[in-house]
């Protein structure tokens, strides 16, 4: 799971070239393109965990209604929490940081970036 971490730390580096003031990032663009990077790192981490349960790349995802079906089918079987995460992690950063550009403080933007990691870490 390498490269979904790259992403990771990819979206960090994004994130630090946006100023703080008052505990907020000034740079919207940043942090919207930073939560875009970070959430990309998560599916393909879910990615990465499907083609070692021996799917194709045909077969992989396309949307997220597909990467939910596949983390019930695959990991949700045995971890019912990761799916929630994954939720999560789809409502925080793709729809609230990239999509809508609604993250600011920068606790919220960390603890989003948290979530993202830890998932992917469970998908080890």
């Amino acid at each position: 799971m390498k490269e979904p971490l790259r992403y990771v730390a990819n979206a960090k580096e994004l994130l630090n070239r946006s100023s703080i003031e008052d505990n907020r990032y000034v740079d919207d663009k940043y942090v919207k393109s930073a939560c875009g990077v970070a959430y990309l790192g998560v599916l393909k981490a879910i990615e990465e965990h499907l083609l070692m349960k021996g799917l194709t790349k045909k077969e992989l995802p396309k949307k997220v209604e597909e990467y939910r079906k596949a983390l019930q089918k695959y990991v949700s079987v045995h971890n019912g929490k990761l799916l929630r995460q994954f939720d999560d992690v789809y409502d925080e950063l793709h729809i609230a940081g990239y999509y809508r550009g609604n993250l600011h403080t920068v606790e919220t933007v960390k603890g989003a970036f948290k979530t993202a990691k830890d998932f992917i870490q469970k998908l080890k």
